[in-house]
């Protein structure tokens, strides 16, 4: 039943409907404040990844640090061994003199008193030659790794690499040379401060300089990367009182989020129990009596799928705000990799909490007719999507193969089916047809047919014929609503057992008539077979 038929049936509070009306007012003001603290901290890291590339990148531009569509600018690359070891020699210099030329704050990172030198790593084949002179190669496609530190000191403003790796008989063969990555570590500390969301953080800071080579296109790509590391700090700030109560507020609605949201779980789980409870007992019933058994359609009466999708959410919840507690204390080390992991558990717990909402939305017949809509529908649109995603792939499939080389939302089979499914939409498709190259005539005048093709076919024919099947189950919903639901065998007998008993039979506590559904069942079953001791347990 649902908590206004408990209520008129029983007088019982709905205490699961005041939980969870409350928790969800607990969970949005814990996903708000923890939004502007995971903002915070990603920001942070993307303006060092920024600050490190225009330090130890040379040649690196602003206009890279915009993301504009369609993209405007190439990789950065070098194309010249000289420029090459200028650009590894750059990044060494930097990282030798960088509490001279940054803004920032840094520090070298020492391990037991001695620094931690960086170090320069090479990727190749193990073996091999290429002659094109008369087109033969040998290749051992085994990758050798190797390492060597950078003594580097500090304050140099003058280091070549080349020189450097000849003196350490290294010998650097573009020709099997897969990649090459400069490490190194520094420390430093966030004092941007937005308290109570935001408070200073030590960060152990790892940055990679790697050159690319893979392609062995004559194109050396270069690109940096920063990994973070939070690390415990030895510090304090005085906190304002309002800010203090801010922080207090904090804790409080994390713990308080964990005890509802485990209050809820217990109360959930005791109602699924209880219901199969019920469902074992009514189909003894039915079959001892009738000679019957349910059908996956009756048994499934007795699964509240809601309540399942609330036990999800408490778990979600749960482990979310444990690990943001963790997250907010600050006192030990490793912790950075929690974030995503916190934010993803906290975040699809709050989608479940309101897309829970539907359930008591459903209690009002305008807004429960959207909902057995959907329900209604599904089958049908699972079944259609079948056969349209094969209709898809092909799509897919084709342009990425035919179009990949010649447009740059096709050169990827995943940036393939994103495109596509924009044009579904009917998003950016002028850009889509102008952006192919002309190179071609045969590609470009395929690349006009396949798009049409494409954009009629889904826009005119498949998504007409997904509405029209929203549309016949919505009619068919309606049309329930005016000539009544179709019942199954176990709805049936229920109706048949809406009749209230007779006077002193059935009673409770408080002398009132029990009309809920289950116990017209009850009433039924005990009129047919009153003597019958093993349905006991059905009339408790």
């Amino acid at each position: 039943m649902n908590p206004k038929e408990k209520w008129h049936a029983r007088r019982r509070f709905p205490w699961k409907l005041l939980l969870q009306i409350f928790k969800i007012v607990v969970v949005t003001a814990q996903l708000c404040l923890f939004a502007q603290q995971r903002y915070s901290h990603v920001n942070y890291l993307w303006d060092t990844k920024i600050s490190f590339s225009h330090m130890f990148l040379k040649g690196w531009d602003t206009t890279r640090e915009v993301q504009v569509y369609p993209p405007g600018s190439g990789p950065l690359a070098v194309y010249e061994k000289q420029d090459f070891f200028q650009y590894l020699d750059y990044a060494i210099t930097t990282y030798s003199t960088i509490n001279e030329k940054a803004i920032g704050t840094y520090s070298y990172k020492y391990r037991d008193g001695d620094l931690v030198l960086p170090t320069l790593c090479m990727a190749q084949y193990a073996g091999g030659y290429v002659s094109p002179n008369n087109n033969t190669f040998m290749l051992n496609d085994t990758i050798a790794k190797s390492c060597i530190d950078i003594p580097v000191q500090m304050n140099v403003t003058s280091w070549s690499s080349e020189a450097f790796l000849k003196k350490k008989n290294y010998i650097l063969n573009f020709d099997l040379l897969m990649n090459i990555e400069f490490t190194f570590h520094l420390h430093t500390i966030k004092l941007r401060v937005n308290l109570p969301f935001d408070t200073p953080e030590c960060y152990g800071l790892t940055g990679k300089v790697i050159f690319n080579n893979h392609d062995h296109d004559g194109q050396m790509l270069v690109n940096l990367d920063v990994a973070a590391q939070v690390l415990e700090c030895q510090g304090s700030i005085k906190l304002a009182s309002e800010a203090y109560t801010l922080k207090v507020w904090r804790t409080f609605i994390n713990v308080t989020s964990i005890m509802i949201c485990i209050i809820s779980l217990i109360m959930c789980v005791r109602a699924l129990y209880r219901a199969q409870l019920l469902r074992k007992t009514t189909v003894l019933f039915f079959r001892q009596q009738y000679g019957k058994e349910l059908s996956l359609e009756e048994r499934m009466e007795f699964v509240n799928l809601w309540y399942l999708l609330i036990c999800i959410n408490d778990i979600f919840i749960i482990l979310g705000s444990c690990l943001k507690i963790g997250l907010e204390s600050k006192n030990y080390e490793g912790y950075l990799d929690t974030w995503n992991v916190c934010s993803l558990f906290l975040g699809l717990g709050n989608l479940l909490v309101w897309f829970g909402c539907l359930r008591y939305l459903g209690f009002f017949t305008t807004y429960n007719v959207l909902i057995l809509t959907l329900k209604k529908c599904i089958p049908n649109v699972l079944r259609y999507s079948i056969c349209l995603l094969m209709v898809f792939a092909g799509y897919c499939l084709c342009g990425w193969l035919v179009l990949g080389p010649y447009h740059f939302k096709f050169r990827s089979f995943s940036s393939t089916m994103e495109c596509l499914y924009s044009l579904i939409n009917g998003d950016d498709m002028f850009a889509t047809f102008s952006s192919t190259s002309g190179k071609d005539p045969m590609v470009w005048w395929f690349s006009r047919i396949y798009l049409y093709s494409f954009i009629s076919l889904f826009i005119y024919v498949i998504l007409s014929l997904f509405i029209a099947i929203i549309m016949d189950a919505y009619e068919t919903i309606k049309n329930y609503y005016e000539n009544g639901f179709p019942l199954n065998e176990l709805m049936k007998f229920v109706e048949e057992c809406t009749e209230e008993p007779s006077s002193g039979v059935f009673q409770d506590e408080d002398d009132h008539t029990i009309h809920d559904v289950i116990n017209s069942i009850c009433c039924c079953g005990y009129e047919m077979n009153q003597q019958s001791a093993e349905y006991e347990p059905l009339l408790t």
